[in-house]
């Protein structure tokens, strides 16, 4: 089991700790996750999500490597912004890890995979590297990561870290803190504005405690995944992972077809041409009683698919579910979910379950 930096400092706070991806995580504090889901919707947040690793990849032959490994077109943005991506299976096209790039600077970029992934992505970008000038590290051990999440996340920030509030979304920027060199972008995994920073492992207590001084309210991994599904936002292993693909999960747009090739995309070609097949919808129930994981979705007495991520949306009120379905199911559906066999009238909804800010 793998600790945060910021390990002591959770404890110290109380964190309800449990492991996750190899980590022991904060799940939440004290106040809880449905009080952490609601301060990140009207105020700020700070996450704690040191378990995502960091691979660093820098030479001549960066760029090309990373083009011909992942799937979507680096040539769309350029250094100093961030790109979201997919890391296929060669042979069947499921998506072994959702990663986001952060181009630094030239020839050097960050790979930020899953926790658990990090030496699998590692790997991967080791056998498809292009050329010899190339370096890749995993430097993950070395920092920490704080999301700053939320409508206030920018102003809260302001007041202690004004360089670090002012960096926009999508992109990526150094700053110095305490007398070393960091970084941050304008990213996140709440559907709100903010911020993931990258600092050193020895200055990482005095960040936490300076943002979290601001006003910021610590929150744990439980109040991360219910914010992320409000957002219809993906999680590896439930809707990416074995069996599923960037198209199946309506990510289309993270696929690159101009670029030239790609690890997995044969596959994923021809899973485009014979049909996508199940695809990834929204659903609605009435209540407090949440649909789950799992779960399957029926109509007209018919199994047509599963529940892939589910719980009660603090926000709306009501149980929301990611599943996948079969393709012809369209917004306005009604279905029904199998709850320990009592049958959940749900609603097909657009997505996300929240507009973004």
């Amino acid at each position: 089991m793998q600790h945060s930096p910021l390990d002591a400092v959770h404890r110290e706070l109380g964190a309800k700790m449990v492991p996750f991806g190899g980590w022991d995580m904060p799940l939440a504090y004290p106040t809880g996750t449905l009080d952490e889901h609601r301060a990140c919707r009207s105020g700020a947040v700070a996450f704690d999500v040191s378990h995502l690793g960091t691979v660093r990849v820098e030479g001549a032959d960066a760029l090309e490597t990373l083009q011909r490994t992942l799937t979507n077109d680096l040539g769309k943005i350029e250094p100093g912004r961030a790109q979201y991506t997919h890391l296929l299976d060669p042979a069947t096209a499921s998506v072994v890890d959702d990663i986001i790039v952060w181009w630094i600077a030239g020839d050097t970029f960050d790979v930020m995979p899953n926790a658990s992934n990090t030496g699998g992505v590692r790997d991967a970008l080791a056998a498809g590297a292009t050329g010899p000038d190339l370096t890749i590290t995993d430097t993950t051990s070395t920092r920490a990561i704080v999301a700053v999440q939320g409508p206030q996340a920018r102003a809260m920030l302001g007041s202690v870290l004004p360089e670090v509030a002012s960096v926009g979304r999508f992109r990526v920027q150094p700053f110095t803190f305490a007398g070393v060199e960091c970084l941050v972008a304008g990213t996140g995994y709440t559907g709100e504005d903010g911020v993931e920073c990258a600092v050193p492992v020895e200055v990482a207590e005095a960040f936490w405690n300076l943002v979290t001084g601001a006003g910021v309210t610590p929150a744990g991994l439980g109040a991360r995944d219910t914010l992320r599904l409000e957002a219809g936002l993906p999680l590896h292993g439930h809707e990416l992972g074995d069996g599923l693909t960037s198209l199946n999960a309506n990510l289309g747009w993270v696929v690159s077809w101009t670029k030239g090739d790609f690890l997995g995309r044969e596959a994923l070609e021809r899973q485009k041409n014979d049909g996508v097949s199940p695809v990834l919808r929204g659903l609605r129930t009435e209540g407090r009683r949440p649909p789950r994981e799992g779960q399957t979705v029926w109509r007209s007495g018919e199994q047509i698919g599963r529940i892939s991520s589910g719980n009660f949306s603090p926000t709306l009120g009501h149980g929301i579910a990611l599943a996948f379905v079969e393709p012809d199911v369209q917004i306005g559906d009604e279905l029904s979910i199998d709850v320990r066999g009592t049958g959940v009238p749900a609603v097909v909804v657009e997505l996300p379950f929240l507009p973004r800010s």
